[in-house]
This record gives C-alpha cells, sequence and structure tokens, in this order.
C-alpha cells in the first residue's frame, strides 16, 4: 500500500532538510583566503612603486630594476607555504587516525582545532553501549535484577517482599512481551555474550535468559505474524503473535509515556485488568530516570482469533493493557568522563543531545561530570520556542532530550548564529541534515550507517567520545604547527627582501644576487620549513580557550614577530655584508657570508619557533626531533657544498670561507636565539604575550 510519495516520505522530508543546510567554509580556509588576498595585493603595490623608485629616482636601467624586483618579489613570497600547510594538515589526518579518527576532508583538521562546541549524542558515545536490565516495575511489584552486560546470569530480587516467585510470576508476562516484541539475537563467542541487534533489545532477551526462559522455544511458541516496527515519530514498536493455545496476542513496547498514553488499563499483580494509575506510573518512571536509568514501557492486549494483520487501526481498537516498565543501566565510559574534564579545561561547551528521557540524559549528564546541576529541554518544550527563544537555550542548557532531527539541525544553527564552531555525531540516516550543517560532522564508525559516513568531514572507529577530543588536541596541534610555519617563513623572506630594498634605496651593491635568493628559498623550504609541519604538542594545548573563529591568521603575536625579526635578520645581513668588503674581501666572498649568515640565522630562528608559548632554551628544545636534525644536517651539508664545491661557486658566483668566518656565522645565530628568548619571555613577564596573541 503507498501511503506517500516524494517528499511526503521520510527519506523525502530529511532529503529536504539536508537540501536546506548550507555548507560552510572552514576558519583555516577563510583565514587563508584573506591573508592571500591582502598578502599578494601588498607585494603587487611595493614592487610596482620599488620599480618606480630604481628607475626614476635612482637611475638604474629598467632591466637591472626588473631583475632587482624579481628577486624581492621571489624571496617575499612565500612559494612554498600551500604546500607546507597541506602537509601539515595531511600529517595530523595521520596522527588523528592512530587516534581512532579517520578524517574524510583534509581542512578539517584544523577546524576541530578551533571547535567551541560539541554536541553528542549518549547510548555508545558517552556511554558504553552494553545494555543491562536493572529494574523491573509491575503494578504490584519491583524486582531488582542482578549481572551486567549481555551475559545472561543473575538473579531476579523482590524489593519490599520476601516472595520472589510472586514477584517474578507478575512479571512474567512483561518479560515475555520484552523477548516477543524483539528483533535481537544473543550469541556467545570467544569474548564472551554480544548482541546481535539493539543494545536494549539485546539486554531484554538476557533479561528473559534470567528469568528461565529459553529465546528459541518459546519465541517457536509464539510465531509472529505482523509487525509495527519501531519509529521515532511514534515512539513504539508493535508485534502481532499466534498464542500456543489458540487466538492472536499483541505486543507493544517503547518510550513509557507513550505506551501509557495508547493503554486503556494496566495489569495488577494478580494479573486482572484495572484502571490505570496514572500518578503512580509518573512516580515510578521520574524515580528510575533520576538514577540515570533508561526505560522502556511494556503492554499486551489479546485479539480477536483469526487477526493476523497489525495496523495503527487495530491499535487504536485493541483494549492494551499496560505491563509496567523495565529500567535499563548504560555505564558511562571512564575515558568519556576525563574527555569532558578535559573539555571544560580547554573552554570546549559538551551538550548531550538524545533521545532518552529528560531525568535519565540529566542524571547521565552529571555522572559525566558535564555539569553539577544540567539544564535539560526536551523536543517539545523546542517546539514552542521561537529563533531568539531557541538560541538563548542552546547557548545555555547541558542536555536536549528527546529530539528529532530537526530539532538537531535547529540547534547546531542557533549555536553557529551565536558565532560558536560547532562538531556534532551522528549515526543514522536522520542524522545527515545536522551533521553536513556541523562546522565538523562527526559519524560512528561501528554503528553508523554509510550515509551518515558520507555526510560527515570525520569518523569515529570505536564510537568513542574521547576520540573527539583526542582529535580536538591533534587539531589544535595542526594550528600551531601552520602558525610556526608562517612566523618562521615570512620573517626569512622578509630579513632578505629587506636587505635588497635597503640596496635599492640607498643605492649600494646588492647583498645577494637572485639565483643566491633562489637557491635559499629551494634548499630552506624543502628542510627547514617543512620540519614544523611534525612538530610534536606542546604543553597545555588544551589548557588553552578555543581561538575565534573570525581571528585573523597572523594575529598581532605573529605581526609582530614577521617586523621585529625581519628586521634582526636585515641588521645581521647587512652588518656582515659590510664588515666582509671592509675587511678588504670582493663582493663575491661578502655575498658568500650572507648568505651563509642567513642560512645559519634562519637554523637557530628554527628552534626558536618551535614553542610559540614556552622558552625554547631547554635540554629537550636543543635536542629537537629526528625530523629537525635530519633536515639541519641536510641544510648544512647543502651549504658546505655551495660554499666550497667548484661547480656551485661557478653556478652562484659563491667563493670559499675560512674556518673563522664559519664560527662568526654560528656566533651571530647564537645571539638571536638569545635576543628572541629574552624577547618571549619579557611577552610573557608582563603580561603582553597573551594579550598580542587575542
Amino acid at each position: 500500500m503507498v501511503v506517500a510519495t516524494d517528499s511526503g516520505t521520510e527519506i523525502g522530508r530529511i532529503s529536504h532538510l539536508i537540501s536546506s543546510v548550507q555548507e560552510l567554509t572552514t576558519p583555516l580556509l577563510r583565514q587563508i583566503n584573506r591573508f592571500a588576498e591582502r598578502f599578494t595585493l601588498f607585494v603587487f603595490v611595493c614592487a610596482l612603486l620599488l620599480f618606480a623608485y630604481a628607475i626614476l629616482v635612482q637611475g638604474y636601467d629598467w632591466s637591472e630594476s626588473l631583475v632587482a624586483v624579481v628577486a624581492v618579489a621571489v624571496g617575499v613570497v612565500p612559494e612554498g607555504l600551500p604546500a607546507v600547510i597541506t602537509i601539515t594538515l595531511a600529517v595530523g589526518v595521520r596522527r588523528m587516525a592512530a587516534r581512532r579518527a579517520v578524517v574524510r576532508r583534509l581542512p578539517a583538521v584544523e577546524t576541530l582545532g578551533a571547535t567551541s562546541v560539541i554536541c553528542s549524542d549518549k547510548t555508545g558515545t558517552l556511554t558504553r553501549n552494553e545494555m543491562t536490565a536493572r529494574r523491573i516495575v509491575t503494578g504490584g511489584h519491583r524486582i531488582q535484577v542482578e549481572g551486567s552486560g549481555y551475559q545472561p546470569e543473575g538473579a531476579l530480587e523482590a524489593v519490599g517482599i520476601d516472595d520472589d516467585a510472586a514477584a517474578l510470576a507478575a512479571a512474567a508476562p512483561l518479560i515475555e512481551c520484552g523477548l516477543l516484541c524483539n528483533d535481537a539475537e544473543l550469541r556467545r563467542g570467544d569474548q564472551g555474550w554480544s548482541v546481535n541487534g539493539d543494545p536494549m533489545e539485546g539486554a531484554l532477551v538476557a533479561l528473559a535468559m534470567k528469568a528461565g526462559l529459553d529465546p528459541d522455544h518459546v519465541r517457536a511458541e509464539w510465531p509472529r505474524l505482523d509487525e509495527i516496527p519501531f519509529d521515532a515519530q511514534h515512539r513504539f514498536m508493535a508485534s502481532l503473535h499466534r498464542r500456543p493455545g489458540g487466538g492472536t496476542t499483541l505486543f507493544v513496547k517503547g518510550a513509557p509515556e507513550r505506551v501509557l498514553e495508547m493503554s486503556r488499563t494496566e495489569q495488577g499483580p494478580d494479573g486482572r485488568s484495572r484502571p490505570i494509575d496514572q500518578a503512580f506510573w509518573t512516580d515510578a518512571i521520574a524515580a528510575t530516570a533520576r538514577d540515570g536509568e533508561r526505560i522502556l514501557g511494556f503492554a499486551m492486549a489479546e485479539l480477536p482469533d483469526g487477526q493476523d494483520k497489525l495496523g495503527f487501526a487495530e491499535l487504536d481498537r485493541a483494549e492494551i493493557s499496560f505491563l509496567g516498565i523495565v529500567g535499563f543501566i548504560d555505564p558511562p565510559r571512564a575515558e568519556a568522563m576525563n574527555a569532558i574534564a578535559e573539555c571544560r579545561s580547554a573552554g570546549i561547551r559538551v551538550k548531550m543531545i538524545t533521545g532518552d528521557h529528560a531525568a535519565t540524559a540529566g542524571a547521565i549528564a552529571r555522572q559525566l561530570g558535564m555539569s553539577e546541576n544540567p539544564e535539560v529541554v526536551t523536543g517539545a518544550e523546542l517546539d514552542r520556542m521561537d529563533e531568539a527563544a531557541l538560541g538563548q537555550a542552546a547557548r545555555r542548557a547541558t542536555v536536549f532530550a528527546r529530539t528529532s532531527p530537526e530539532h538537531k539541525l535547529r540547534i547546531v544553527r542557533a549555536l553557529q548564529q551565536q558565532g560558536a564552531v560547532v562538531a556534532m555525531t551522528g549515526d543514522g540516516v536522520n542524522d545527515v541534515p545536522s551533521l553536513k550543517q556541523a562546522d565538523v560532522g562527526v559519524a560512528m564508525g561501528n554503528k553508523g550507517t554509510e550515509a551518515a559516513k558520507e555526510a560527515a568531514e570525520m569518523v569515529l572507529l570505536d564510537d568513542n567520545f574521547a576520540s573527539i577530543v583526542a582529535a580536538v588536541h591533534e587539531g589544535r596541534t595542526v594550528y600551531d604547527n601552520i602558525r610556526k610555519v608562517i612566523s618562521w617563513t615570512l620573517p626569512t623572506n622578509g630579513g632578505e627582501v629587506i636587505a635588497v630594498i635597503a640596496a635599492i634605496l640607498f643605492g649600494f651593491v646588492m647583498p645577494m644576487t637572485a639565483t643566491q635568493i633562489l637557491w635559499i628559498n629551494l634548499v630552506l623550504t624543502v628542510t627547514l620549513g617543512l620540519v614544523l609541519a611534525f612538530e610534536p604538542s606542546e604543553e597545555g594545548v588544551m589548557a588553552r580557550p578555543p581561538r575565534r573563529p573570525e581571528a585573523p591568521l597572523l594575529s598581532p603575536f605573529l605581526l609582530w614577530r614577521v617586523v621585529f625579526v625581519s628586521v634582526l635578520f636585515t641588521l645581521a645581513v647587512l652588518t656582515v655584508f659590510f664588515y666582509v668588503q671592509g675587511r678588504g674581501d670582493d663582493v663575491a666572498t661578502a655575498r658568500t657570508m650572507v648568505v651563509n649568515t642567513l642560512v645559519v640565522l634562519e637554523i637557530f630562528y628554527l628552534f626558536n619557533v618551535r614553542y610559540l608559548h614556552m622558552t625554547s632554551i631547554t635540554w629537550k628544545g636543543a635536542m629537537g626531533t629526528p625530523a629537525v636534525l635530519a633536515a639541519v644536517a641536510a641544510v648544512v651539508v647543502a651549504q658546505f657544498a655551495f660554499t666550497y664545491l667548484p661547480f656551485m661557486n661557478a653556478t652562484f658566483d659563491s667563493r670559499p670561507l675560512a674556518l673563522t668566518d664559519g664560527i662568526l656565522t654560528v656566533v651571530i645565530g647564537i645571539v638571536l636565539l638569545v635576543v628572541l628568548e629574552a624577547e618571549k619571555a619579557l611577552l610573557v613577564r608582563f603580561g603582553i604575550f597573551q594579550t598580542l596573541q587575542n
């Protein structure tokens, strides 16, 4: 029977939600685009002005001026920066994969580092997703269930009375209902018992086995004739069975408030129907939820003989009798509790979005340490809110309970409108719209659907919230490394450029030729510029608040560093250039000395820039990493070749240098390192560093 087509179907409704999603550009791409536009314009205008000055004021030949200006442009433009940024992101992807988080879209690596809000599902992500039925409440009895996991071992003990047999007899219809209105199976393997199907349904099978039932035998005695599968819209599952003695029986399980709404009577302790005691069940559900247990309600109805079809019309006509509730525990992950504490120290807000009962979700949030008194907002309350009220609720609330896909999408949008960078977890087709809307969609690798994985930027192989936080840690490290690459590249280029500009402005001989500038850029970009991509995390990376999404790629501190280090490089280069000429050496020797001085300065500056938030003058800082040491060794070998090999002398117009010249360049590098470390210490000491970082 066709009941809907096209946009009227559930898939059509989800497709409509997906089409309304506007995918956002990541913060890093926005920053790089702004930086590239402004930097390109700046370089172009400066090159034109310099070219005009060289011809009109200094009277240089146009060809000589053009070569000088090209040398300046080549020196200042960080040609290798896009490649190094890409490699840095790729290194981050590899590190995240080692921590059980697979990144599907490269820019998402850095976006994770800017995340300020993580919206997470509860079951399986914050909790272990190993359901265990812990309590049964019927019209006249309460039963405590022992055991853990899916292992079908554990006693069923009555609470408040000594007659366990009477309590178990009263609960028998409920236990049978949970076993028959159920599609899960338990399997015993080498690693113990596991469930094939929904975890809560698996826990109901384990409960039936603890009560002494054989699932295969009971299901064979009660063959299923028809069913209404569970759906988030109607929040229940119903199945129709043929009774062993003849006739048919309807079983229903689902959200307790929904099953109560469908029921006309309840089953008393003597097995007879009686009017529903709404106050009793409201208190029982609330008490169970306050203990952090998930709850299912159960009901049944006897139907006329010969009925073998089940639909909503049959449900409306049936005299459904409420049997009771079962409370399930799903223990919080210990690593999730630690991860949430780390998020709080990092200034990242964690919000739970779940379909559970509000009291259950709130209790789990307290156990996880999300808040001492978490504010809980239900889906029904969200439906009554306009956009302004929703924005306030999204900012204040810690838990959103009984939510639908539309609610998740609205919550993500409301947070983004407040300037938050949102990571959103999901596993089903219904989660696709919110996964696409989020700045970083995170799909579950174990229980996630292919649709969710396709829509997400990242897939968790272990469905563990702690893996998200580990990925955020790596994302912050990646962004730090990108900043290190930029803060190393621009000042080193700036030192070359200012020296050449000074030569044009004041009319003295170029301290470097165009080919020598190309040599410096070529050798250093593929060695020293690249190793910063492999830097490990600095201490306290998760103790800093998330950066602002609108923050520029070059913070005030980095701008200061570009200017300050460029000036230091220029002073060192020109001092060496004039010193060598002043002692009687030719221009070629002076230029060779300048090139070696620049390379040594950049090596020592590399060790300084490896730590942006702490001192570099430590044993750990001096030893570097294997990548740093290999790059330095490669640069040293290349510079020896540049300085002493005859064919390199002929190609680059370089000259061999004396041992004392080499010692002098190293001393200059040490002085630079000490000056920069003193500058960093002073900025931190007077509180200027933190201000410039923002």
